[in-house]
């Protein structure tokens, strides 16, 4: 059984008892995490295909160690200029062992970011509320008056034209063969 599933923004296929280096994560060593966003589950002859990830879904690991992978040298050189730079990088990784994965029924831990936008203040709230009331009024007033105009041209925008050279025809309008679809929109909305 193995699964193809987005970490850190790569995709892996992964098995169990796999140890894989992904880029890090936050999680300290020892703990263990789970990835939702499932693309692929192959389990036997099964073979199923989110669209783009499979609700229920799992992959369970547990993070073995932070550690920095190999030293990319970057060098950049430009002929008969003189120009030269060398630049080393070590990206930073995580290396975790695949534990188990689950095809249905894992529930997703929602973090905790509700907390943080609810930090106004009741009096920055109180103005908020005075300043949008009236706003809605006008909106709701200024409203009925622009919907019934709209539906009619929102009605026609949506047939095809020849159904619109078929509604002229039947409205007795004259030149209708050869006028573009706007022009049959305004001629049949008049």
């Amino acid at each position: 059984m193995y699964a193809i599933v987005e970490i850190a923004g790569q995709q892996f296929k992964v098995a169990k008892d796999q140890k894989v280096y992904v880029h890090r994560l936050k999680e300290e060593e020892g703990k263990k995490v789970s990835f939702h966003n499932v693309l692929l589950l192959e389990d036997g002859k099964n073979v199923t295909v989110g669209a783009p990830a499979i609700d229920g879904a799992a992959v369970e690991a547990k993070v073995v160690k932070h550690l920095k992978g190999d030293k990319v040298i970057v060098f950049k050189k430009k002929r008969r200029k003189g120009y030269q730079k060398k630049n080393g990088h070590r990206q930073f990784l995580t290396e975790i062992q695949i534990e188990g994965i689950i095809a249905k029924g894992a529930k997703k831990v929602e973090a905790k970011k509700e907390a943080a936008p609810k930090k106004e203040t009741p009096k920055a709230a109180a103005p908020k509320a005075k300043k949008e009331a009236p706003k809605a009024k006008e909106t709701k007033k200024a409203a009925p008056a622009k919907k019934a105009a709209p539906k009619a041209t929102a009605d026609l925008s949506k047939n095809t034209v020849a159904e619109l050279k078929a509604m002229a025809k039947a409205k007795g309008l004259e030149g209708y063969s050869s006028m573009k679809k706007a022009e049959l929109i305004a001629a049949l909305s008049k």
